[in-house]
């Protein structure tokens, strides 16, 4: 099983992009619960582990997870507010988020018992790895699952409005590394967090992942190899969620923390592709299936 530990939210889409004044459609949202949602649709056995309101959005977001057939016996819940992110999109179908996270269910989480023994693999990241105090319980997660040889996937997701010290972020996220399995993170977050592909995997992950928009994805290996594959070109209706799909993907074809470095890293790149090229054509955060994802 795979576990995805880290905020579920709603997403405010803009139906006009252009109306600054126009409708917008709740969706649900949050890296890590669109991870878990992706991953049970593509037929892995995945738990969300987090803190879910009980308000009417959190019942929404509950209800998405269990219709993906994802596990919720590790969720928390609380009387606090759903957290919720207004989505601006650009021409190219790109997003970016304004929050409202405070005082929100998913920031009070608490650090769980021991997770399950069929426990394969954690994936953490985006907010919950920036906002206090459910952010040092995150942590600490990934500390302690990482030291019983699980697999850890970490994906930052920079959103830099939430980040009030970005230097004291940066250091915190080098103390992540030596934890940490599989790094995966945009270009974007990159450039943000500074620092070089070579010099995070020196620091602890077997591997590094990039994903580069249109320009695809590649991947680099402590053992020196690097591997690059194109992304699939289609019809973008926004990106919201893709690489949330990348990461499903990615756990999905990796589940064993000791198979990273003999991967058959091409072929799980274009899996990843394929997958993130399915949902940036659906609005919203909207994984495909394993059978519309099909054979790569």
């Amino acid at each position: 099983m795979i576990v995805v530990a880290g905020e579920s939210l709603i997403d405010l889409v803009p139906q006009h992009p252009e109306d600054p004044l126009g409708p917008l459609a709740p969706r649900p949202g949050g890296g890590p619960y669109n991870t878990a949602v992706a991953l049970g649709r593509l037929g892995a056995g995945a738990a969300f582990c987090s803190r879910v309101s009980t308000d009417g959005f959190g019942e929404a977001l509950l209800g998405g997870l269990h219709s993906a057939g994802v596990d919720t016996s590790l969720v928390q819940r609380g009387p606090e507010p759903t957290t919720l992110a207004v989505a601006s999109l650009a021409p190219d179908g790109s997003a970016r988020y304004g929050f409202y996270a405070d005082g929100t269910a998913d920031r009070l989480f608490e650090l769980p018992a021991q997770l399950p023994s069929s426990v394969s693999a954690l994936a953490l990241g985006t907010c919950s790895l920036a906002l206090e105090p459910g952010a040092t319980a995150y942590e600490a997660l990934l500390r302690r699952e990482s030291a019983r040889g699980i697999l850890t996937l970490l994906d930052p997701n920079i959103r830099p409005g939430l980040i009030p010290d970005p230097d004291a972020y940066r250091t915190r996220f080098r103390s992540w590394l030596p934890y940490v399995s599989l790094l995966k993170l945009s270009e974007e977050d990159a450039e943000w967090l500074g620092g070089e592909v070579q010099e995070w995997l020196a620091a602890g992950p077997e591997a590094v992942v990039v994903t580069r928009g249109a320009a695809g994805l590649t991947a680099y290996t402590a053992k020196g190899a690097e591997h690059a594959v194109p992304a699939e070109r289609v019809r973008v209706a926004d990106t919201i969620g893709a690489g949330d799909t990348v990461n499903a993907a990615l756990l999905h074809r990796l589940p064993d923390p000791n198979a990273l470095a003999s991967a058959n890293w091409p072929e799980v790149l274009r899996y990843a592709a394929r997958a993130a090229a399915l949902t940036c054509e659906r609005e919203g955060a909207q994984p495909p299936t394993a059978e519309e994802v099909g054979r790569v």
